[in-house]
């Protein structure tokens, strides 16, 4: 796994509140649905998201503990998905999510590492890697 972050997606409980309050500290952001927001930060994209449906994505339980936060490692196929899974896996981390094609129509799965930490580990077709390994939102 390439040491980089992809994407921060923060748990909010109005992501139209979230929204505006981004906005106004002179953010500007793209939602595809109404219900996610994408802000380009560098090379790296923040992400706003209902916590509740992001807790459910990322296989974890909101007992007001977690932080609300999944970072995202994004490559280039869904194989590479899988590989890096694998690679968590051996490692001692815990797979809870096995990749599989998403509602988005990519392919995702997820892993909590050592300390509890979510990361979700994606392929995005919508958001091809740049040649060192950042993602832009088109």
């Amino acid at each position: 796994m390439e040491q980089r972050i992809s994407l921060i997606t923060l748990g909010v409980a109005d992501v139209a509140a979230a929204r505006r309050f981004y906005e106004r500290l002179g953010w500007s952001g793209t939602s595809p649905d109404g219900e996610v927001v994408f802000f380009q930060a560098g090379g790296m994209v923040l992400a706003l998201w209902g916590r509740e449906l992001l807790a459910q994505d990322s296989g974890a339980s909101d007992g007001g503990g977690w932080g609300g936060v999944t970072l995202a490692h994004n490559v280039a196929s869904p194989a590479e998905v899988d590989a890096v899974l694998e690679e968590v896996a051996a490692a001692g981390g815990h797979v809870v999510r096995p990749g599989r094609p998403t509602a988005w129509g990519g392919y995702a799965g997820a892993f909590v590492d050592l300390d509890g930490h979510t990361w979700e580990v994606a392929h995005n077709p919508a958001w091809p890697l740049t040649e060192d390994g950042s993602v832009r939102l088109p």
